[in-house]
């Protein structure tokens, strides 16, 4: 995102004024630092943030500001990311499949934690020497968007052999698992909770810590979620599994941690009947959509402002591209008066939407509008 400015707390009045034709995010660094602190004082463990979600600098800058101490990385260019805004942070490198390159790259960044799902990946860190290794499990569990488990993990029977062979080679033994996004529910985690302590115990091993991943649910329809909740279903099953034997836990939150942070602000390029056409789509800060059911938390704006009344219906949404591919996958409900050059104000657009953004076409978000509030959070 090329352009950065402050303005109020009051995108409407902001879009009136200014008249963007081009898509425009407001970025609200107070409600960054208040989902950071509801984690970090409810989480009852370590709290790592998911880089993935929203590598951008003022993201990352913002939750160091808030007291983030430690990062989930994929990759080196994550682990550069985080300690230009973080130099001592614990850097989690949880993607479990790593080139040769990749591993001699996190060595010079220092790794807290490494994840692994297969012998093969294990043998390439060679001598462990004490370092933590975390075994990704995969379970068959229900409740998410779309399932983790397809590209990676390790099934039950294979985690065990591999908490044994991270005991034999010298490291300390932990267990990952991610129960897929936005998880509205606790039984994915506790599932993934009572089948961990069972794995651990008939392997043997005691864990050093139980990572319960990602997946905690953004505010994408309502009612809005209650993290606090999951927080306390998940610390009663490590409990109730565990009992003596508890670990440590450390979560991975991304798009929960992020999406509330940005408000993403499109123009209506043109209306043919129950078609609109976006300055930006699947190939821009919609990316996600593609694949998930489209937030109904949208407000119409009228070009000076004012907010677009009227019943509501389903209507097709494209992209801007030359691409028939750039098109919502479900039907949007938006005002039946809405016009060209009205405003889509999308909610809670903090996460996977600047990080999947491709620049296709010549399209994509360019400006950021961080808000300055003149009171506190609703």
């Amino acid at each position: 995102m090329a352009l950065q400015q402050a303005f109020q707390r009051d995108p409407a009045l902001w879009l009136a004024r200014m008249c963007p034709d081009e898509p425009v995010f407001f970025y609200d660094p107070a409600r960054l630092q208040a989902t950071a602190a509801l984690f970090m004082d409810h989480f009852p463990g370590e709290v790592t943030y998911a880089v993935k979600a929203n590598p951008d600098t003022v993201v990352l800058d913002g939750l160091v500001a808030a007291g983030m101490a430690a990062f989930d990385v994929a990759s080196p260019e994550e682990m550069e990311q985080v300690r230009r805004a973080a130099p001592q942070a614990r850097l989690h490198y949880h993607n479990p499949i790593r080139s040769n390159a990749e591993i001699v790259a996190a060595r010079s960044y220092g790794i807290t934690s490494w994840s692994v799902d297969r012998i093969s990946e294990l043998d390439k860190l060679g001598p462990l020497d004490g370092a933590e290794i975390a075994v990704r499990l995969k379970l068959p569990v229900a409740g998410a968007a779309y399932d983790f488990g397809l590209k990676f993990g390790a099934g039950p029977e294979e985690s065990g052999a591999l908490l044994r062979a991270v005991v034999a080679r010298g490291g300390v033994p932990s267990l990952t698992f991610h129960p897929g996004t936005q998880c509205r529910e606790p039984q994915a985690w506790q599932s993934y909770i009572r089948a961990a302590a069972e794995i651990s115990g008939a392997a043997g091993v005691r864990l050093h810590r139980l990572n319960v991943g990602g997946g905690f649910p953004a505010h994408r329809e309502d009612p809005a979620p209650d993290l606090p909740a999951l927080f306390a279903a998940i610390d009663g099953a490590v409990d109730g599994a565990f009992g003596m034997k508890r670990p440590a836990l450390v979560c991975e939150p991304g798009r929960a941690m992020v999406a509330e942070a940005c408000d993403l602000a499109l123009r209506i390029k043109a209306r043919d009947g129950d078609t609109v056409f976006l300055n930006d789509g699947v190939y821009g800060a919609l990316g996600e959509w593609r694949d998930m059911r489209p937030s109904t938390r949208v407000t119409v704006l009228e070009p000076d402002g004012t907010m677009r009344a009227g019943a509501a219906r389903p209507m097709t949404v494209f992209g801007p591209t030359c691409d028939s591919l750039d098109r919502l996958a479900d039907k949007v409900s938006l005002p039946e008066g809405v016009q060209e050059e009205d405003y889509l104000l999308l909610h809670g657009c903090g996460a996977y939407s600047t990080a999947l953004a491709t620049k296709f076409n010549g399209y994509g978000v360019r400006r950021i509008v961080t808000l300055v509030r003149s009171g506190p959070i609703a």
